[in-house]
């Protein structure tokens, strides 16, 4: 089975600042990085650390793929690359931990071999070559698809997530995008009150930046890892496997993006996923700004920013 891209959007938070979100994708794999807001003077050429973090990351991790690694060999690979790289290029090392690049990720990898049937767990019939006799009709040969599933594993750092939808059953919601942003958005609120300014408004980071920087330096601590350039961050990456029939429909996304349903309730998690199969992406993202727009100092949906980098990507398992 492989993983068809449906749809794709990425907006820029601000269209005259670079997208700090990146994405990218293959027959077997699709990857989302959001990379972390900068918080000083970057380290590294270019426009931005976190932009480098999310492109390098989306583009290595799916380069290890197409080498035949999986998905945990292959996100090991690509925290090497990233550190190997952010130690050649860096101006200078990094003070404290809120200067180094990183980014939330969520993965999506489905092996080519990953195929089981629904019977007793009988391991999938290899593929035939183009025009062989099978002894089978295409239709028994699509009911017999139809009765197996592919194991998909998805591997997340931060608020990224995955929204899973088969046939039948409620969406499923892989990684902790909602808690983490109900928690963000309490304590923007919280901020916001204690120095009387508005969470989201652009003034607001000077009197924030102490409180964001110390939050960022617990990265790479007990619960707090995320995609770095440091390989050990591989083994505190989160892991989950869902055995999938075919025609289940998965949206990979950044929380900028998923802020619809997590910080704004204009949906749920199964509305939003309906919504992005149904209409489209691109319309999902003009009313995520619309949003955005009628609230730009955070009042309403307290924030850190009027409007995140928002990125997602459509798929479907055929």
């Amino acid at each position: 089975m492989t993983l068809a891209v449906m749809d794709t959007l990425s907006l820029p938070g601000d269209p005259a600042k670079a997208n700090e979100d990146a994405f990218g994708h293959d027959d077997h794999a699709a990857v989302v990085m959001d990379g972390a807001t900068p918080l000083g003077d970057g380290l590294m050429p270019g426009p931005s650390d976190a932009a480098w973090i999310a492109q390098f990351g989306a583009r290595r991790l799916l380069a290890h793929r197409r080498d035949g690694a999986g998905g945990r060999k292959a996100l090991r690979g690509a925290l090497a690359d990233a550190q190997k790289s952010f130690a050649a290029l860096r101006r200078m090392p990094p003070q404290a931990m809120w200067q180094t690049p990183c980014a939330s990720m969520m993965l999506a990898f489905c092996a080519p071999s990953a195929l089981r049937s629904f019977a007793f767990g009988a391991p999938a019939l290899a593929d035939a070559p183009a025009g062989a006799a099978t002894g089978t009709s295409p239709a028994s040969a699509l009911t017999r698809a139809q009765g197996r599933r592919a194991e998909v594993e998805f591997l997340w750092f931060g608020d990224c997530a995955a929204l899973v939808a088969q046939e039948g059953k409620p969406v499923q919601v892989i990684g902790e995008n909602f808690d983490k942003r109900a928690a963000e958005s309490a304590r923007a609120a919280v901020l916001a009150r204690e120095k009387g300014i508005s969470p989201a408004a652009a003034l607001s980071r000077p009197a924030l930046l102490d409180n964001l920087r110390a939050a960022r330096n617990r990265i790479g601590s007990a619960g707090h890892w995320l995609f770095m350039p440091d390989v050990q961050a591989a083994a505190h990456v989160s892991r989950r496997v869902l055995r999938l029939a075919p025609g289940a429909v998965i949206l990979l996304a950044s929380d900028g993006f998923l802020a619809l349903a997590s910080d704004y309730g204009a949906y749920s998690a199964d509305t939003l996923l309906a919504a992005a199969r149904d209409r489209g992406l691109e319309g999902l993202g003009a009313e995520l700004r619309a949003i955005e727009a009628a609230d730009p100092g955070g009042e309403s949906h307290p924030r850190f920013k009027t409007s995140d980098d928002a990125t997602a990507v459509l798929l479907r398992l055929v």
